[in-house]
């Protein structure tokens, strides 16, 4: 069974928000149109950020008055109960069956890194769902999207990312994703 990934579409990782990505809500709107058409998915798992408030969030968020090297060390974002952890209001929630939170007190790129509300690794989720492959799509290709994706194959499971339904941060880094990604396997549709 091929189930969604839907990676990191919160309001900080489109335009206007601390790590905003060019194209981000247009990728919202289109992930919706995705789940609202013909083509439908026995599963839809999205993942988000959820970062600690007054924590560094295991060296992951730059300490105050030092500039981030958007490496290793990144602006605050995506913090747990704030606007900007939120879903991008055009991304269609409901038709999401789980959600999993990653990055809650250490850096976490991978959708896998995280688990579900009810505290499900993402593989467990998944083997239990009996799915053995997976569109990724989302925020941002460079980063997090390819981390999933990347993760995703080591995890046995055939991937495809829909490059229609994903955005970067950069193009020179994305297209070095997407090289990757290809290399490791990832078919591109």
């Amino acid at each position: 069974m091929r189930a969604l990934l839907i990676v990191d579409v919160q309001n900080d990782f489109t335009e206007g928000g601390a790590l905003g990505v060019d194209g981000g809500g247009a990728v919202a709107r289109r992930i919706t149109d995705l789940l609202r058409g013909p083509e439908a998915y026995r599963l839809v798992v999205a993942s988000r950020d959820w970062h600690e408030a007054e924590s560094d969030n295991g060296g992951h968020f730059a300490p105050p008055g030092v500039d981030p090297d958007f490496s290793t060390t990144w602006p605050v974002h995506c913090v747990r109960g704030t606007t900007g952890a939120d879903y991008h209001p055009a991304l269609d929630v409901d038709r999401v069956d789980v959600h999993v939170w990653k990055g809650t007190g250490e850096p976490a790129y991978s959708a896998f890194e995280g688990a579900s509300t009810d505290g499900l690794p993402v593989r467990a989720v998944l083997a239990e769902a009996g799915v053995d492959a997976l569109d990724v799509v989302g925020l941002a290709t460079d980063y997090c999207v390819r981390a999933s994706a990347l993760d995703a194959v080591a995890a046995g499971y055939s991937v495809r990312v829909r490059t229609d339904l994903v955005a970067g941060v950069a193009p020179e880094s994305t297209v070095a994703a997407l090289k990757e990604l290809a290399t490791a396997g990832v078919e591109f549709i």
